[in-house]
């Protein structure tokens, strides 16, 4: 069962451990987000300057290293967009994101390693910053998916971070 940041039924991904990858976000604050972000973030850096073969998918429907990279990169820039919104708007609707049709329009499997992983840092340390600035009381502002699912910025941080976790396991960092 992988994780994709719209999933219908997203709920259990904040209140139990994932049987998959072990992230637990019912145990993480969302004030330690910005923080363990910047550790996904290392990481991910490391999968990307790694010497062996990034473009390689270990199955043909599974990604490579470097699509994943490209994926997260991407929800970086998702959630900034929706966590801003959520800080400047009273419940903000977002538009759907088809991060499949993403990979494919944005030829995931043809970027630059090197490239993907200095825009992740970047993108990567934004996001972290723009959690790290969330006041006390706007950890509960509200924004909605296309689909009707309402989130909060607590709720948002933790199930991203999540994703970002995940997604680790998949390429085996």
């Amino acid at each position: 069962m992988s994780i994709t940041p719209d999933d219908k039924d997203w709920t259990w991904v904040i209140e139990a451990r994932c049987p998959e990858c072990g992230f637990d976000a019912a145990s993480t604050l969302c004030t330690d987000v910005s923080d363990k972000l910047r550790l996904a973030v290392a990481q991910w850096h490391d999968v990307l300057t790694r010497r062996d073969d990034v473009r390689t998918r270990p199955t043909p429907e599974m990604w490579s290293p470097l699509e994943y990279g490209c994926h997260v990169r991407d929800v970086f820039r998702v959630y900034e967009g929706r966590v801003q919104r959520m800080l400047a708007e009273d419940g903000p609707n977002y538009l759907n994101w088809d991060q499949d049709q993403t990979a494919i329009d944005d030829n995931y499997a043809g970027q630059d390693p090197d490239l993907v992983a200095e825009e992740l840092v970047i993108d990567g340390a934004r996001l972290a910053n723009l959690f790290e600035s969330v006041e006390v009381e706007q950890w509960e502002r509200t924004g909605f998916r296309s689909d009707g699912a309402a989130f909060t910025i607590d709720t948002i941080s933790r199930y991203f971070l999540h994703d970002i976790v995940h997604h680790l396991m998949d390429v085996k960092a």
